[in-house]
């Protein structure tokens, strides 16, 4: 794991590297999490991305937006239950790749 503060400040070398497309990453975050756009509230998209953070356990981001789904309105209850989402989809995950384990066996009897 690492350090966000610490490693945070490296985000000038990304800029400084590939601005044009750092440029687009933060036009494209800010108008997906815009409270004024698209059809789903600005809760729901707080705890959409609280699920996929779990999912892909970006720590920074589970964080974050853990803290803006409750800003934007949602409960401690909502977060939760965004996280146990999350974490029913990962375990099914988990056995949907098993089946390819148990193929590997079954195949080779």
């Amino acid at each position: 794991m690492h350090s966000h503060n610490e490693e945070a400040k490296f985000m000038a070398d990304i800029k400084e590297a590939a601005p044009e497309m750092v440029s687009a990453f933060f036009g494209f975050d800010k108008a997906v999490f815009n409270k004024q756009a698209g059809n789903l509230d600005l809760v729901t998209r707080e705890l959409i991305a609280v699920g996929v953070a779990v999912t892909t356990q970006c720590s920074f981001c589970i964080e974050d937006h853990a803290k803006r789904a409750v800003e934007a309105g949602a409960s401690k209850a909502d977060v939760a239950e965004a996280v146990m989402v999350a974490a029913a989809l990962r375990a099914g995950g988990g056995i949907t790749h098993g089946w390819k384990a148990m193929k590997s066996i079954v195949e080779d009897e």
